[in-house]
């Protein structure tokens, strides 16, 4: 048998992963949840508001209320800091990450 190095079980690992982030993906948009395509920020780069691929602008309350209940793709809603604070699913994807998308 081979003895695989570190780096080789994790690029395996991490080629897994993606492959699977991309079935779930498939999967959550077939439920009808839409994808965030665009974000805007504020001075101090915080983001602010959402937009969707069906061309509709969210405001960041709106955005988190949306994505607790499934109707956004590829995010969470987690608490933090006192408050609750909309993400990028943790999927291994960079470019659906909010922090990637382009600003409009």
């Amino acid at each position: 048998m081979e003895k695989k190095s570190f780096e080789q079980v994790y690029e395996e690992y991490k080629k897994q992963g993606e492959f699977q982030a991309k079935v779930e993906m498939a999967q959550e948009l077939a439920t009808g949840a839409e994808q965030i395509v665009a974000v805007r920020r504020n001075e101090d780069d915080d983001l602010i508001a959402f937009k969707t691929e069906s061309g509709r602008e969210l405001d960041y309350i709106t955005a988190l209320e949306e994505a607790k209940s499934g109707k956004l793709a590829h995010v969470d809603v987690i608490h933090r800091y006192g408050r609750d604070v909309l993400r990028s699913e943790p999927d291994g994807l960079k470019e659906n990450n909010l922090s990637e998308l382009p600003s409009f």
